[in-house]
């Protein structure tokens, strides 16, 4: 065999491994599907069996436990302007979290707003809800529990303010990612069902809260990459 011809081999063995490790796996996306559809059911939700599957492993984007870090702790700040602190504060967050460079084009124009007006604000409080499941995904919340209630604000905030940003990072443990799309998967049927309630003009299934709801799909559709849309232009979809 040419030297050209042992190259071209170890090109096609290269290519053919690179294919194979990253071909989806349709029968994983359809069990997941299959267990949120029982957990729903066995909970009285609403569900649509023709309602498509999410992105595999393979597919999915798995995001480093620094950038998830990051962006739990750029959320958290939002939040807190949101509810109202003080913008000296803020701006003295940011600085100590070393977070200048981690808000979107979104955020800073909210952070750097000295007098938003109250549905921006309270657009951004809901940022707490986002955050808290990050802080699920970190490792810092044992349960990620079904979306009826708001989540322990309190609780939420003093994780990053006793840790600060170093042992933030340094003590998280990103899960598994198929526990990341099991979550992203049972958030998109939950959403179906609260959403199709709100169009028929239902009260939301279950006692779900909506807009826990809403923001947990947002937020677990970022973590593992569904769409491949940046934070601002998240779409949640049902």
């Amino acid at each position: 065999m040419s030297i050209s011809q042992s190259a071209l081999l170890v090109v096609l063995i290269m290519i053919n491994f690179s294919c194979s490790k990253n071909e989806a796996d349709p029968q994983e996306a359809e069990a997941r599907k299959l267990r949120s559809l029982e957990l729903l059911k066995a909970e009285n939700v609403p569900v649509i069996a023709h309602l498509p599957t999410i992105d595999t492993e393979a597919n999915s984007t798995r995001r480093t436990t620094e950038e998830v870090a990051i962006r739990a702790m750029a959320l958290c700040i939002v939040a807190v302007k949101g509810e109202g602190l003080e913008q000296e504060i803020i701006d003295r967050l940011i600085n100590d979290f070393e977070l200048m460079d981690a808000f979107t084009p979104r955020e800073k124009k909210f952070l750097t707003d000295p007098n938003p007006d109250t549905h921006t604000k309270t657009q951004f409080v809901w940022r707490y809800e986002d955050y808290w499941v990050l802080l699920w995904a970190l490792g810092y919340v044992d349960e990620l529990k079904r979306p009826d209630s708001i989540c322990d604000v309190e609780t939420a905030i003093s994780i990053l303010r006793d840790k600060g940003r170093k042992q933030f990072i340094k003590n998280a443990k990103l899960r598994p990612q198929g526990e990341l799309l099991d979550a992203t998967d049972l958030i998109y049927r939950y959403h179906w069902a609260v959403v199709d309630a709100r169009i028929n003009q239902r009260p939301a299934p279950a006692n779900l809260d909506g807009g826990v709801v809403m923001e947990r799909h947002y937020v677990l559709n970022w973590l593992t990459g569904q769409g491949g849309q940046t934070w601002d232009d998240i779409s949640t979809d049902t």
